[in-house]
């Protein structure tokens, strides 16, 4: 008599990277519900690729995430199937169409080197002491850790901050009522939950205000819902 609630969060990690970098092309994208993706192969590939959509999209989306992990030209050419030269011109085309992102990734690795320390929002903390490594792997390989962390560790406390706020919001619910809706586990930007098949609409807005009022950022957060009798389904 229970089915599956999938909520999960939209491209969370390029919110929160529009967010710190204050870039204004990434904060209206989100703020005016355009596919960010699409927008970043508008502003590296430019209208006259000769690519279809699809690949457009396919490629954009790819380099929107690499240069969060701060990949080098020679691998996202191997990522998009690209000469390292071409690959090298796009980032140089998505810096210059996002010039926020640079200046951020640029403020937090100079800042870094001086304190040591990079932070999420939250203020949770990595030492990075390696920054000023005299090896230069090792030195590339924290500086790429030093520009991630701040984005990817803000997500996973938005992602526990929700988790906190669904909770107290699903006690309310169930006070009183003999079946119960709870929350079954979290898998990266996901929460899944179990609910009475009658009241899964219900339960999943609730569930949707909560995770989507959870945190402030200068953009919208936004969650995908889904209900379902597995977690294919729900997720579909």
């Amino acid at each position: 008599g229970h089915v599956l609630i999938s909520a999960d969060y939209s491209q969370i990690e390029l919110r929160v990277l529009a967010h710190l970098s204050g870039d204004a092309a990434l904060v209206e994208a989100f703020r005016q519900g355009v596919d960010i993706h699409d927008r970043t192969a508008e502003r590296v590939f430019g209208s006259t690729s000769g690519l279809d959509a699809h690949e457009l999209r396919r490629r954009a989306k790819i380099i929107n995430y690499a240069l969060l992990y701060g990949k080098t030209a020679f691998t996202l050419a191997k990522d998009i199937g690209v000469p390292q030269q071409a690959a090298q011109e796009f980032i140089d085309a998505y810096f210059a169409g996002y010039p926020g992102v640079r200046a951020y990734i640029d403020r937090t690795l100079a800042d870094a080197r001086v304190s040591g320390i990079v932070r999420t929002i939250t203020g949770r903390r990595r030492l990075v002491p390696e920054l000023t490594s005299k090896n230069g792997m090792i030195r590339l390989a924290t500086e790429r850790e030093t520009v991630n962390m701040p984005i990817q560790g803000t997500a996973a406390d938005v992602l526990k901050k929700a988790m906190i706020d669904v909770q107290a919001a699903l006690a309310g619910w169930n006070a009183g009522r003999p079946h119960h809706a709870r929350m079954v586990l979290t898998v990266h930007d996901e929460l899944l939950f179990e609910a009475p098949q009658g009241e899964a609409g219900a339960v999943a807005d609730l569930i949707r205000d909560a995770m989507e009022g959870a945190f402030h950022l200068d953009v919208p957060l936004t969650v995908d819902v889904g209900i379902g009798p597995n977690w294919t389904d729900a997720k579909a």
